[in-house]
């Protein structure tokens, strides 16, 4: 349904108090203390078990440009030029017009100020209306209330539950699933705008 090089060109994307641009070598410096030695809370909400070395994130980041098969933003902060996060549009299904998306602040101080929502807002504007996808979804905790609140804001529908998906401090959690569709993202841009 769509090219499985879809996001071979990927643009920068600009909104009112964030800018996204792509990751390389260059744009990826901003990640490594992020990864590296992130924020306790960040990686709960993240569920991020794994750690990593300052080389796998720059050999990573580097590597970005060569994969066409998804798109991998760092978040800018326009007053200032400060990454507050990054956001991808990851495991396309060139087929079926889906991708999934993730989203994650660098430190629990940049939360509860708009920066994710208008991040994922550029993100889908740039998935439907660029890309031509016809699904984008993505998982949540079911710790995680506050991201839930953000994805909702976007148009992401609640639709279904990964049961006892994460292991975290001794205690199972689910995940929440959920999407938004083409049509979807449409009759809510039509509703912003009008």
């Amino acid at each position: 349904m769509v090219p499985a090089d879809v996001f071979r060109d990927q643009p920068v994307l600009t909104g009112d108090r964030v800018r996204l641009e792509p990751v390389d070598a260059r744009t990826g410096e901003h990640l490594v203390r992020a990864v590296v030695d992130p924020d306790p809370e960040v990686r709960r909400l993240t569920g991020t078990h794994r750690r990593f070395t300052e080389e796998e994130v720059r050999a990573w980041a580097a590597s970005r440009p060569e994969h066409a098969d998804r798109a991998d933003w760092v978040i800018l902060r326009n007053e200032d030029g400060v990454c507050v996060g990054d956001c991808a549009l990851l495991d396309l299904d060139a087929d079926n017009g889906g991708a999934d998306y993730r989203v994650a602040l660098n430190d629990m101080a940049f939360t509860g100020q708009g920066y994710g929502t208008e991040a994922t807002d550029l993100v889908l504007e740039y998935a439907f209306t660029v890309a031509g996808l016809h699904r984008v979804a993505l998982q949540v905790f079911d710790f995680n209330g506050n991201a839930q609140k953000s994805y909702e804001r976007s148009g992401f529908v609640r639709e279904g539950v990964w049961r006892d998906h994460l292991y975290w401090d001794g205690a199972w959690h689910d995940a929440v699933l959920m999407s938004i569709l083409a049509h979807e993202y449409a009759d809510l841009r039509a509703a912003r705008s009008g």
